[in-house]
């Protein structure tokens, strides 16, 4: 491509303008002969300290930012001074792959929880209508039946455009992405056109990089008020305060949902919550309908009704979207069974924030109430390192009051000490039902041990993941392979 078919009017540009650019970069150490590089100074590392290997490399032209760097006098090279360097580089992504959103139906989740599940629940739905579909989201991205390991929830501007394209040439007709709030404020989906957006919940987590929840939340409504096109349709969780603050905030076309709220567009008027699933009779504009679906606990009705609410935004038919959600199947890691013939409960789930695991350890005391009146409630998590330290004793109070027994261990402790985390959660309990097990593995095998007949057994905090992050390294770990491994044991 051009360079001049890339720039802006308000880019500062010195040299010759008419360069065929080969590749964008961003990492001088992929740059190759003909690289547009883009210098972007970051938390940990500075781009413009680069910006001569860049060079040296072959980069035919630089984007800097102009308040950080002062470009020397090189007639070889075009200089591109910015005020932002992620903005740039997210318009040039979008020019250079061909705005690809354009081409598609772009449906964006965002939300402190269930923006996996709810993705999942609306490509499965899209597959049964015959639908070729992408994901981009926390476990894996997805291109129709294609698996792609995911680095990121969502990834850079770069990557991100790549992939859409790459999903467009494969005549994907429909991509659901997980937009987290680290991707809209460091606008790594700026310049993408949304048709529909979600708001799925907000809860306190990654105050390690926001402010506060203001900021936070903020950053959130950028995917309704920024990326979302005009005609475009918002699907907003209204039991969420937040969720009702964007909405009351919106003049775009919205859909509105909530459990028992009758303010919503779709609301669920009952339900009965089993091991085996879950029924529903749920409202829409006014008529009544029954939904069935094999997911388990209340969170996975939020998540039904956000998929339900993109649906129709879609034009799917009700009796469409009703059929195809009898047959899903939730997400690993995501409230997943684990089930290898023994007589007690082991369920898996992604919660590692305060909120996430107060819902999900809510849903399973509902679901004990109703079915098992007798078996305990065993939970094992612990807290990621070098996060927000304010959750850890948030979730050690949640997790001894709304459980029987609670098993204390390390997460992803990342440069952390796993001990000090854990004294951190341990300031938040007044409760003397729990032990402290320090080695995840280890940990598991204790639960499992002293799980007997009808006890529900939770491992909350890495769900799908098949790591630990120690000490800078990704060492192999997957609590639902443990578990599997030591459930068969257990049986010889």
């Amino acid at each position: 491509m051009i360079l001049y078919d890339l720039l802006r009017e308000d880019f500062e540009v010195k040299g010759n303008h008419n360069k065929e650019i080969s590749s964008i970069s961003y990492n001088s150490k992929e740059i190759e002969r003909g690289s547009l590089f883009v210098a972007i100074k970051g938390q940990s590392s500075d781009g413009h300290n680069f910006i001569e290997e860049a060079i040296s490399k072959g980069a035919v032209s630089i984007v800097y930012e102009k308040k950080y760097y002062s470009p020397k006098n090189d007639p070889q090279i075009t200089w591109i001074g910015v005020d932002d360097s992620r903005d740039a580089l997210a318009w040039f992504s979008s020019i250079f792959y061909g705005n690809p959103s354009k081409k598609m139906h772009l449906i964006g989740i965002t939300g402190t929880n269930g923006k996996t599940t709810t993705s999942y629940l609306i490509r499965h739905v899209l597959k049964k209508l015959g639908k070729k579909t992408g994901v981009v989201g926390t476990i894996r991205y997805l291109i129709d039946a294609e698996e792609i390991k995911a680095p990121h929830t969502t990834p850079e501007s770069l990557q991100f455009q790549k992939l859409l394209k790459e999903m467009l040439d494969k005549e994907v007709e429909y991509v659901v992405a997980e937009v987290s709030s680290h991707a809209l404020s460091l606008k790594r989906v700026d310049y993408t056109q949304f048709e529909v957006a979600v708001f799925t919940n907000l809860s306190r987590d990654h105050l390690d990089f926001h402010r506060d929840m203001e900021d936070y939340f903020q950053s959130k409504c950028r995917l309704f008020k920024e990326l979302l096109k005009e005609e475009g349709i918002a699907v907003i969780n209204i039991d969420d305060a937040y969720g009702k603050r964007l909405a009351n905030s919106l003049e775009k076309k919205k859909i509105c949902y909530g459990v028992e709220n009758s303010e919503a567009d779709i609301y669920v008027n009952d339900y009965r919550l089993g091991f085996d699933g879950t029924d529903l009779n749920i409202s829409i504009s006014g008529e009544k309908y029954f939904f069935k679906t094999p997911l388990i606990g209340i969170p996975n009705i939020y998540n039904t009704l956000s998929a339900i609410g993109v649906c129709l935004a879609l034009h799917i038919p009700v009796d469409t979207i009703k059929e195809a959600l009898l047959s899903v199947k939730a997400p690993e890691g995501r409230f997943e069974n684990i089930n290898e013939g023994q007589d007690f409960f082991v369920f898996v789930d992604y919660a590692h924030t305060p909120d996430a695991l107060e819902r999900l350890l809510g849903s399973v005391n509902r679901l004990r109430e109703k079915i098992h009146k007798t078996g305990r409630i065993i939970t094992l998590f612990g807290c990621g390192g070098n996060r927000d330290r304010g959750k850890r004793p948030q979730m050690g109070k949640i997790a001894t009051d709304l459980s029987d027994y609670v098993i204390l261990t390390s997460d992803n402790p990342r440069w952390e000490n796993p001990r000090d985390i854990i004294r951190d959660i341990e300031d938040g309990i007044s409760k003397d039902n729990y032990i402290v097990v320090p080695d995840r593995k280890e940990a598991l095998k204790v639960g499992l041990t002293i799980c007997e007949k009808g006890d529900i057994f939770i491992v909350a905090g890495k769900g799908h993941e098949d790591y630990q992050e120690i000490e800078g390294k990704r060492i192999p770990f997957s609590d639902r392979e443990a578990i599997r491994n030591m459930l068969k044991e257990m049986k010889k």
